[in-house]
């Protein structure tokens, strides 16, 4: 009974929720501990403050195929089905990193190519730090954004294989989703207008001023002197040198 799906339940792509999982991963999440002790008799409301308390992210890992609380957490709300306003609310949780990326996984597997492209891509922008235990069961560094470009892009994430995606240019061709304008597009275009303007103000600077150019032409009309009366005036005697000069040859003669 622990292990069935609620009743009032939806089918998700056309087949029970859980079953989104494959058997024998499913089957290992319900032998182990932590779905026994931590995921019994849990609700909508309760699944939160669990996902508080996630510190990273994986599937399963050892030789055995052990399940993480990650993992755990998603089939659980597979299991219950909570409704699309909490998962929206998981997604836009800020505080806590984990609780988005379970909120993402479950809008990927449950929602529609619309909802995922719009809920998912704003994650983009998220550039937090988020640990990934692999199936070695060693953890590895990864960012929110990387997390988000994998749900988007790849076949199978924390080994659950993903439902098939809608390509996005079909959805803007159909009109019934806007082009994606990344953060870094916006980014340039702004350091690009940043530049249009400083260039415009360098033109600014070297186009002179009219009281500049007045000025020029007044230096111009100032009258220069030539270099040859330079050279004549340093070539010229003084008198005394003259009277010296002439007294020293009439001694000689004499």
């Amino acid at each position: 009974m622990a292990n069935r799906t609620v009743k009032d339940a939806h089918s998700i792509h056309g087949t029970n929720p859980q079953y989104l999982v494959e058997k024998i991963i499913r089957t290992r999440i319900y032998e182990s501990k932590y779905w026994k002790e931590e995921c019994f008799g849990l609700t909508a409301e309760l699944v939160v403050d669990k996902a508080m308390e996630l510190r990273f992210v994986g599937g399963v890992y050892g030789g055995n195929i052990k399940p993480t609380p990650f993992l755990c957490l998603t089939l659980k709300m597979l299991q219950i089905q909570p409704e699309k306003d909490i998962i929206v609310e998981f997604i836009k949780n800020e505080d806590f990193k984990y609780v988005r990326m379970l909120g993402a996984l479950y809008m990927r597997l449950t929602g529609t190519a619309i909802d995922c492209y719009k809920y998912l891509e704003p994650l983009y922008n998220d550039y937090r730090k988020i640990k990934s235990q692999n199936r070695n069961g060693e953890f590895e560094l990864m960012h929110v954004d990387e997390f988000i470009d994998e749900l988007l892009h790849s076949e199978r994430v924390c080994d659950i294989i993903l439902p098939r995606l809608q390509k996005r240019y079909v959805l803007e061709e159909a009109e019934q989703l806007e082009p994606r304008v990344s953060a870094l597009e916006e980014d340039m275009d702004d350091v690009e207008s940043s530049e249009e303007e400083e260039e415009e103000d360098e033109k600014l600077e070297r186009v002179p001023s009219p009281d500049h150019r007045r000025r020029s032409y007044r230096d111009l009309d100032k009258p220069r002197r030539s270099p040859t009366l330079r050279y004549r005036r340093s070539r010229s005697r003084s008198p005394r040198r003259s009277k010296k000069s002439h007294k020293k040859s009439r001694r000689g003669n004499e």
